[in-house]
């Protein structure tokens, strides 16, 4: 009744030296604007990555990390960027103890705030 989960792309990019491959680039352009109006209440969208970062907030040249920090600069549009939740970034959640401290409270009462109106 509350959430809803829609990746970058919508197939599996196969595997890269690193992990994952990028979403496929064609993905998001193509179906994204033709998902989200079936979403006519939407309040909020978490951005989990520098992928859906870049494609809705338009932050290329600009670090995850910046992004991030400056969530508060996009919440009025109702976007949340956030870290992605891999294993992988277990290394950025211990050097950004802000992160953990700072910004999940707020997403928490976001959340909170949202499923009780």
């Amino acid at each position: 009744d509350h959430f809803g989960v829609m990746a970058m792309g919508f197939c599996y990019p196969g595997k890269g030296k690193g992990g994952d491959l990028p979403p496929r680039p064609e993905c998001a352009p193509l179906w994204h604007p033709r998902v989200r109006p079936l979403l006519p209440n939407l309040k909020l969208t978490l951005l989990p990555g520098a992928y859906g970062q870049r494609h809705y907030l338009g932050t290329k040249g600009i670090s995850l990390t910046e992004t991030v920090r400056r969530y508060r600069d996009y919440l009025p549009q109702g976007f949340f960027p956030l870290p992605h939740p891999s294993p992988r970034n277990t290394r950025w959640l211990r050097e950004r103890p802000w992160f953990e401290a700072e910004i999940v409270p707020v997403l928490r009462d976001t959340v909170r705030a949202l499923i009780a109106a």
